[in-house]
């Protein structure tokens, strides 16, 4: 398989991480934010450390235990 393809689980987080990140940056001010807003960039921190995660165990390559 090509090292491209290994990369697109990595993608897939991010993006969803960065569209949450912007509809909530996208609101005139911070004390317009509801719950679900919080929970909304809960969501989206936790899409960017799955990202980072996996890009974190493609670099770091097959272990051999």
């Amino acid at each position: 398989m090509s090292s491209w393809r290994k990369l697109v689980p990595v993608f897939v987080p991010l993006l969803a991480g960065l569209m949450a990140f912007f509809d909530i940056a996208g609101k005139p001010r911070f004390a317009n934010y509801h719950g679900s807003d919080v929970v909304q960039l809960i969501a989206a921190g936790l899409f960017f450390g799955v990202a980072l995660a996996k890009l974190v165990g493609f670099f770091r390559g097959p272990r051999s235990s």
